[in-house]
């Protein structure tokens, strides 16, 4: 059966799009028929797949406005290993297209259905804010998957994505919940991030996953080259987290 994982976060900047690529590359390179779903505008996810966003004929943009299938938007992120719905530009405007139209927060929900069942894993990077394109994504999301900065902020912002998830439940999806939060870019030798971590656990206990991404420079450089830090440098720190992140969550989904 299908584990669909939404990756969210409001706050920019905490590793949601490094997460969605390496996780992805890391779950393909296990065997696992995986897909990752572009839904930022930027399309930093799209570039880190190896696929130029600019090139591009369909998107996310157009699945979303039921122009074209998601099968039609569907490619395959060679450098990775795994299936990609891509993004570009053209979905910053469809938050504004998509507000007359019926059943606006599950239109990605809706036409997901059609492919869901050649896959194992769906992930989505969701855009840093509480939009209507990261609402689309925690409606068709089974859990949400919160990576954070162990820092003071990254606290208070939590607590906001946890009353979205609660309402998006009330409201929208009620089966959605919280699958985990992983601590990313994490330095031990910053005393405020062993804090800050040590609170997490104390909280959320096995909310938190084990496995902790550190602060790696071959994760920084990876986009680069348009692959998963699997492919740029196996052995970093920062590849093999995300390879044991992937063996947690498939343990956890057997």
């Amino acid at each position: 059966m299908v584990k669909i994982l939404a990756i969210a976060n409001q706050k920019g900047g905490v590793g949601k799009t490094t997460t969605g690529i390496n996780l992805a590359a890391s779950l393909a390179i296990a065997g696992k028929r995986t897909l990752l779903v572009d839904l930022d505008p930027q399309g930093n996810t799209t570039m880190g797949s190896g696929v130029d966003k600019r090139i591009l004929r369909y998107t996310v943009y157009h699945a979303l406005l039921g122009e074209q299938s998601i099968t039609d938007v569907r490619i395959t992120a060679t450098a990775g290993k795994y299936d990609l719905i891509p993004a570009n530009q053209d979905l910053a405007g469809a938050e504004v297209e998509m507000v007359s139209l019926a059943q606006r927060e599950t239109r990605l929900k809706v036409a997901l259905q059609t492919v869901k069942d050649d896959y194992d894993f769906i992930l989505m990077d969701c855009p840093p804010a509480l939009n209507l394109l990261t609402l689309n994504g925690l409606c068709a999301a089974q859990a949400v998957m919160i990576p954070m900065q162990c820092e003071y902020f990254a606290l208070e912002g939590l607590s906001d994505l946890v009353n979205t998830i609660k309402r998006v439940r009330a409201n929208f999806n009620p089966t959605l919940k919280i699958e985990g939060l992983l601590r990313t870019m994490f330095d031990p030798r910053n005393v405020l991030a062993k804090q800050v971590s040590d609170q997490l656990q104390q909280h959320f206990g096995d909310k938190v996953y084990r496995t902790v991404i550190p602060r790696n420079i071959r994760l920084a450089e990876a986009p680069g080259f348009g692959v998963p830090a699997l492919f740029h440098d196996k052995f970093s720190k920062g590849a093999q987290a995300y390879l044991a992140l992937a063996k947690e969550i498939m343990e956890a989904a057997a």
